[in-house]
């Protein structure tokens, strides 16, 4: 195989939104750094939604991105899901699924001061070349056959780590 057609993990980001201020945001934000080892980021309201008590800029969420050294923790969410993952769940540009309870991660033990809270887990994937269409200056298209499809992508993932699609 050409080593320009090789699919890699770009990124890895875990997201738990609490949709409100307070003990529970700061819960989210232990969970996600016991989980990840990196300090997470809040995500902030952007509307103004009365009937949920959002408004903007109130921290609603907290977020993680892993670049680097992500296929341990990876493999770990998998085993969470039990290697299944619904077809729906993978897009061009990778595989979204979610986590009910925290505890279902092998390794993370029950913290009553936490409680139960779930969190959603998105994989971004590429190939190499790819940032030609991000990068500042000269920016250009990638061709057709560049581009990840939703059936690679499966491929990928049944290979490398052994995911059931249903």
């Amino acid at each position: 195989m050409n080593k320009m057609q090789e699919i890699r993990i770009e990124k890895l980001s875990l997201n738990i939104g609490v949709g409100e201020a307070g003990e529970k945001l700061k819960k989210a934000k232990i969970l996600l750094e016991r989980l990840a080892g990196v300090k997470p980021v809040e995500t902030k309201g952007k509307k103004k939604i009365p009937t949920w008590g959002v408004r903007p800029g109130l921290p609603i969420g907290v977020k993680v991105t892993i670049r680097k050294n992500v296929d341990e923790l990876l493999k770990r969410l998998i085993e969470a899901k039990e290697k299944i993952i619904n077809k729906s769940s993978f897009t061009s540009s990778g595989v979204n699924f979610g986590i009910d309870e925290y505890i279902y991660i092998p390794g993370m033990d029950y913290d009553p001061d936490l409680g139960i809270m779930g969190l959603d887990v998105s994989v971004v994937m590429s190939r190499p070349g790819a940032r030609i269409t991000k990068r500042h200056l000269k920016t250009a298209s990638i061709g057709k056959r560049h581009i990840i499809k939703p059936e690679e992508a499966i491929k990928f993932m049944v290979d490398k780590y052994g995911v059931i699609v249903k």
